[in-house]
């Protein structure tokens, strides 16, 4: 036996092997997809329930927006400094925004954290509104029930939240 026919022999044999690894790792995903839900669970407080913990966080009567967020983040960095930039386009007119951190909150020059009250150390309302992924918004309307409880891909997505809720004035991009 010449070494062509070595190497074809072993390529053959290497290529059977990595078929069987690939056959039994495809059978064991198909059986982990049939013992998983089909659907997920909703993330948050459904709509129309009463929100918690509002005491001390959102004055009483007005409408606001909880924004749950991680010192660590760099979206949540974002999205603190778009809703900062929102509320001082509105004004005191618009919905109140509150940014809420599980842990401490980020030591920072942003212009965001002065325009919005940060609330650092509110785990107990991370775990209260069901805020599992960071940054999570949900707003109240003034009766203190819930409108809209969702995770924020980006601050984009808070800002058509926002406008959502305070269709008042558009927005312009530049």
């Amino acid at each position: 036996m010449d070494f062509t026919t070595s190497a074809l022999i072993a390529s053959w044999a290497a290529i059977l092997l990595l078929a069987l690894v690939v056959s039994g790792l495809v059978r064991q995903v198909h059986q982990l997809s049939r013992t998983q839900p089909q659907r997920p669970g909703r993330v948050g407080l459904t709509p129309g329930a009463d929100a918690p913990g509002l005491a001390g966080v959102l004055e009483p009567g007005r409408p606001g927006v909880l924004l749950f967020l991680d010192a660590d983040c760099r979206t949540c960095a974002y999205v603190l400094g778009e809703a900062g930039a929102w509320s001082a386009r509105h004004g005191s007119d618009a919905a109140q925004v509150r940014a809420l951190y599980a842990g401490a909150a980020p030591s920072g020059g942003d212009g965001a954290v002065s325009v919005l009250p940060v609330l650092p150390h509110r785990a107990d309302l991370f775990e209260a509104y069901d805020a599992i992924a960071t940054p999570f918004a949900v707003a109240t309307d003034a009766e203190g029930r819930v409108v809209r409880s969702e995770p924020l891909g980006s601050a984009t997505a808070l800002l058509h939240l926002l406008d959502d809720l305070h269709p008042g004035q558009l927005r312009s991009t530049p």
